[in-house]
Parts: structure tokens; sequence; C-alpha cells
């Protein structure tokens, strides 16, 4: 597997966790963007949920396995930093709502980003 495989497959298992995760907390019907499948998402996006895959796996590899004592808030919190870093990276004049801050995140958001995080987790 190339790097570039490997960044694009980091990137998919991020993604899929993001819309396995908007199915199960948003309530209603999300919108189209948010479930996206990965080979229609924009390249900026595949991007950034690469990098942000990295940073979790990096995370939890540096922790030495100790990021299961974390609480959801927390685990969710690091995935929402993270992915405002990229959002920061790739779009010069963000939206607010692109860039708050994790207590003004909808429930569904903060739920979506925890399960990313423990999906990254567990299957490292």
């Amino acid at each position: 597997m190339t790097k570039g495989d490997s960044v694009s497959e980091d990137g998919r298992i991020f993604r899929e966790a993001w819309i396995a995760g908007v199915k199960k907390h948003f309530p209603g019907e999300p919108k189209p963007g948010y479930i996206t499948p990965w080979d229609q998402t924009p390249e900026w996006e595949r991007q950034s949920a690469a990098a942000v895959y990295g940073q979790v796996r990096g995370f939890v590899q540096a922790s030495g396995g100790q990021t299961a004592k974390l609480s959801r808030e927390q685990k969710g919190r690091f995935v929402a930093l993270c992915w405002i870093a990229q959002i920061h990276k790739h779009i010069e004049n963000p939206k607010p709502g692109y860039v708050a801050d994790w207590d003004v995140l909808p429930e569904w958001q903060r739920e979506t980003d925890a399960d990313i995080f423990e999906h990254i987790e567990h299957i490292l």
C-alpha cells in the first residue's frame, strides 16, 4: 500500500465513522452533505478526515493505550478541536458554526465526535 492509499484509507475510516455517528445521533433526517459517501466528499474534507484520523491514532498510540481512561467528552473534544484546526487550514473565513467550541456544538455532533474517537481507538 502506498502512502497515498494509506492516507485515503485513514480518511475513509474517519468519514465512515462520521456517517455512522450522524445516522445514529442526528435528530430527524440529516443534511445530505453530512452523509455524503467518501467518493463524493470534497478533497479538502478528505484531507482533513485523514489528518484528524492520524492525530487521533498518534494520540492513542502515544498514550500507551491509556486513552481508554478518558471520558467520552474528552475524546469528543479532541476530535472536535483537531477538526477545527483543519477547517482553519482549508477555509479562509469559515462560518462561525464550522469552528464553534465544544460547548455550543449540538449534542448529536458531540456524540458523533466521541464515537469517531472510540472507533479509531478500537481498531488500533
